[in-house]
């Protein structure tokens, strides 16, 4: 299965980020930290070439804790950092300023020994739709400056945003690449909230969602819905039993799959199920995962 996915807006979203990138000394890359190589764009490398980088991950407080300081040290290079972030609490926010300035060290020294003295450094913030960019911006302002919502395509043209702390913030549009060959790429997507629910299906959604917090946290299963993942091993089986407890029901008795997948899809979204995440490092280094790009 290959989806397909790539609007005319992200297109043009590209185009300016080429356009834009000699005008920053850094690039914000969030990732949702709950699925960061699905939620990491593999054309970012290739646009922002050798520009240092701060890869923020988001969404830290819906996450497996221990999947994300795993990730932490997956991403950490030279040029690379990965901070975890709670954008709702600010937690990790204050580590963004001083490791962007570590980052651009060597370029604002350079500069003061050419007698170039500069006032603010200036950052570009990049990611797929939904991973929370234009709250993070708001959050770093202190005030409401960038559009937000709970679904994609919010952010739809760039803007210049100053920070009190000397920085000067970039927001982009949310870009996708044009496919996922990968299945389990797009359904991770699809089930954290980047890809819009036309694109596939809720139940398919909420059967790979459910079957992979099975199998994976069966706790939560058992803590949230008061089901026993070992007793009922289908995802569908499972789906159906979610439905029947949450009286997702049609005419004639018959169970709506498609409401209970929303109901665990919704569950999932906002941390209601617990902390999820929906890979780790092994899944890739091990081969489970493949996809070309995503290099750290």
């Amino acid at each position: 299965m290959t989806i397909q996915w790539f609007p005319g807006h992200m297109a043009k979203a590209r185009r300016q980020v080429e356009e834009k990138l000699n005008q920053v000394d850094l690039v914000f890359e969030l990732l949702d930290a709950r699925l960061p190589l699905s939620s990491r764009n593999p054309m970012i490398g290739d646009l922002i070439r050798e520009k240092p980088r701060l890869i923020l991950l988001t969404k830290s407080d819906l996450a497996d804790r221990e999947a994300t300081r795993l990730w932490a040290g997956f991403f950490r290079s030279d040029k690379v950092r990965a901070q975890p972030v709670d954008i709702l609490s600010g937690a990790g926010i204050q580590q963004i300023g001083p490791i962007s300035r570590e980052l651009v060290k060597e370029k604002l020294a350079s500069q003061t020994r050419k007698g170039i003295r500069r006032h603010r450094i200036r950052a570009m913030v990049v990611g797929v739709p939904n991973v929370g960019k234009s709250a993070l911006i708001n959050r770093l302002a202190g005030r409401s400056t960038a559009k937000t919502g709970d679904r994609p395509g919010v952010t739809r043209n760039q803007q210049w945003i100053k920070l009190g702390n000397g920085m000067e913030l970039l927001d982009t549009p949310g870009i996708l690449w044009p496919k996922f060959d990968d299945p389990k790429v797009g359904l991770r997507l699809a089930a954290s909230g980047a890809i819009k629910e036309e694109v596939l299906s809720v139940e398919e959604i909420g059967l790979y969602l459910l079957n992979y917090i099975a199998e994976r946290y069966p706790d939560l299963i058992r803590d949230r819905y008061r089901l026993n993942p070992g007793e009922n091993p289908e995802a569908r089986l499972l789906l159906e039993e979610v439905g029947r407890r949450r009286g997702c029901m049609r005419k004639g008795g018959e169970i709506d799959l498609e409401k209970a997948a929303e109901v665990v899809l919704r569950d999932y979204r906002s941390g209601r199920l617990g902390r999820i995440s929906l890979e780790f490092p092994t899944d890739w280094e091990d081969g489970t995962d493949e996809r070309e790009g995503n290099d750290p």
